[in-house]
């Protein structure tokens, strides 16, 4: 009797899954992976694509042009490929994330005994998809609200670097002493509408195309991120009208940008 409970919850848990998966409607594949050095090194973001593309899903490069009617980063999922680190055993797991880097689906754990890389890293990565095979995914149609939960920021070599950049800290200070302020909505027609895409720093904030135009670190408060744009570091703000600004210092002078970002 406890078997079949056990085997009821579980059957239930992976109809689940599978559902919220076919409420997207595409895949976004990164070139490259934490585990490899380079830009589809091993063939692993080719392979990713052609295995999502056989499983039923429309699948994209975080390089390539999107259709018109994904004009919405929420409503597409991201792939991420991790490494799980094994003696004589190559073993590879895929998570599906939204749009906030919240998992909505694990794989299976795909493994490989070959020894020549590419090799393993095909035959793992193929092992890992046949659980995602086995969703039967199907693109519902349903319109997708990601919940958004906020999560404590570990210090990073990254983060602890950049924070030393004494405009950026400066632009920190003085946030700090104002109260967090609501959050606008963007208007989603806005043709400078930026999307932000979670990284293990922070986000990334990608335009439609999808180009990365500005990269974001986090601080310890939630309406500051120290900012990255076209090599000049500041900071992004979000103040009291509610509107996120990009602020930096050019020729000693504090200079303050509008940025439309939907998080």
């Amino acid at each position: 009797m406890k078997i079949k409970i056990l085997l009821t919850a579980l059957l239930c848990s992976v109809v689940g899954f599978a559902q919220s998966v076919n409420d997207y409607r595409a895949v976004i594949v990164p070139l490259r992976y934490d585990f490899i050095k380079t830009d589809n090194q091993y063939r692993l973001a080719t392979l990713t694509k052609s295995n999502l593309l056989k499983g039923g899903f429309e699948a994209y490069y975080t390089n390539e042009q999107l259709p018109d009617g994904l004009t919405d980063r929420c409503q597409v999922l991201y792939i991420d490929v991790k490494k799980d680190n094994a003696f004589l055993v190559t073993k590879l797991f895929i998570e599906l994330k939204d749009c906030y880097g919240q998992v909505v689906y694990t794989s299976e754990v795909g493994k490989s005994k070959e020894k020549e890389y590419e090799v393993a890293y095909k035959e793992a990565l193929d092992n890992a998809f046949k659980s995602i095979y086995g969703l039967h995914y199907k693109y519902s149609g349903k319109s997708v609200v990601p919940s958004r939960t906020v999560v404590t920021q570990k210090n990073t070599a990254e983060t602890l670097a950049a924070a030393t950049v004494a405009p950026a800290a400066a632009a920190v200070k003085v946030a700090q002493a104002n109260p967090v302020a609501a959050t606008v909505s963007p208007d989603l027609k806005d043709p400078n509408l930026l999307y932000a895409q979670p990284t293990e720093s922070g986000y990334q904030l990608i335009d439609k195309t999808p180009k990365v135009v500005m990269k974001l670190l986090k601080t310890s408060q939630p309406n500051v991120y120290i900012a990255i744009k076209d090599n000049v570091q500041g900071s992004l703000i979000l103040k009291e009208d509610g509107q996120w600004y990009f602020e930096s210092y050019q020729n000693d002078k504090l200079v303050s940008e509008k940025i439309v970002v939907k998080f």
